[in-house]
């Protein structure tokens, strides 16, 4: 304000001197981040000469000094700090020492001083509170997309599973059914139909079960739920095995109980799946499928009486998925050449949960 309202008559009059001194000691604070604790000396230095060298009027505050020392406590480390402080003090000391010389004045610039360092401090806690808060929720921002991409792979490769699962089945069903179905034609024509219809059955079944499938894929809609297939349904599997031609056995023993919804799923896409490789690769005549409860685990087991292992390009889908069901449970899974050597057995074992058995026929 000396400067821009007039001074009273007897004090001698702004100069361009005093204005050109004045800017002089503001323009360091452009660079008060990159030297901070330079850029208090030229700040203070320029003070000095103003002080010294021209008659003119004084600023109200040393706002620019303040300024630069507010930047030193932001940014300086601690030795820096001290050292600075320290050298302030006896800065201000000499310059109210030279001025007016009074306490009132002395105590005033370094409560002003001392608040500029604390705001300093404060802001450079305030900082790295916000850098910390900002790196938490960029770590935490990371863990959520590599958890959702996890999830989107665990999902993927569960649809991959069950459309495999189902697809795989249904069309195996369906080619032993139609190769079978000309030979009726012409050996047994009341057989004929039967095969048609258990291929049309085969081919709804299947193609709502898919249609369940993608529907999970939809973001634009909510497809329904309908039940999981379980150990009840492995009857009615069997009986469409069977009715392609292959004789089927299917027993359970031990104290057969309840299951977890999950658990039973698991069970029926093993026995499917199994079912499947002994259709399109065994050769087989006849397959068996067992349920052994047991008091903390439960096996299943499909063994055939084909030509055993066979080699197919490209194959090997099927074991693979029924090894990750079973590691899912907590089980494993063995396959390889029956008993003696003839055959093919699939044993999967499954760790169950233990209410109370309730024994039912088999």
């Amino acid at each position: 304000m000396p400067f821009v309202v007039p001074r009273p008559p007897g004090l001698p009059a702004v100069t361009w001197t005093s204005y050109a001194l004045t800017t002089l000691a503001v323009l360091p604070l452009i660079w008060r981040r990159r030297a901070p604790v330079g850029v208090l000396a030229a700040v203070i230095v320029i003070g000095g000469i103003y002080n010294v060298a021209v008659d003119g009027p004084g600023q109200p505050l040393p706002y620019a000094g303040l300024i630069a020392f507010y930047t030193v406590a932001l940014l300086c480390t601690p030795p820096v700090r001290a050292a600075v402080g320290l050298a302030t003090v006896v800065a201000v000391a000499l310059s109210v020492g030279w001025e007016t010389g009074t306490a009132r004045e002395l105590l005033f610039t370094l409560f002003v001083s001392a608040a500029a360092y604390a705001l300093g401090r404060l802001q450079h806690t305030r900082q790295a509170y916000t850098a910390a808060v900002e790196a938490r929720a960029t770590e935490l921002e990371r863990a959520n997309r590599i958890e959702a991409e996890q999830a989107a792979a665990r999902e993927r490769a569960r649809i991959a599973r069950e459309m495999h699962d189902v697809l795989s089945h249904a069309v195996s069903l369906m080619i032993v059914q139609a190769e079978a179905g000309p030979v009726a034609v012409r050996r047994a024509p009341e057989r004929a139909e039967a095969a048609f219809e258990a291929i049309a059955e085969t081919g709804r079944d299947a193609m709502a079960q898919l249609r369940t499938m993608l529907g999970v894929l939809r973001t634009d809609e909510v497809p329904p739920r309908s039940p999981q297939p379980g150990i009840a349904g492995l009857a009615e599997l069997v009986d469409r095995v069977r009715a392609g031609g292959l004789r089927v056995s299917y027993e359970r023993t031990g104290a057969v109980r309840e299951l977890p919804a999950a658990l039973e799923a698991t069970v029926h896409r093993v026995v499917q799946e199994a079912l499947t490789n002994v259709v399109r690769h065994a050769g087989a005549a006849a397959v068996e499928v067992r349920l052994e409860y047991g008091p903390r685990e439960l096996t299943v087991t499909v063994a055939d009486d084909g030509r055993g292992p066979v080699p197919s390009p490209g194959g090997g889908h099927g074991l693979i998925g029924i090894r990750e069901r079973a590691a899912a449970h907590g089980g494993t899974a063995q396959a390889g050449p029956g008993p003696g050597g003839r055959g093919f057995a699939v044993r999967v074992v499954l760790a169950s949960s233990v209410p109370s058995p309730l024994e039912v026929g088999k």
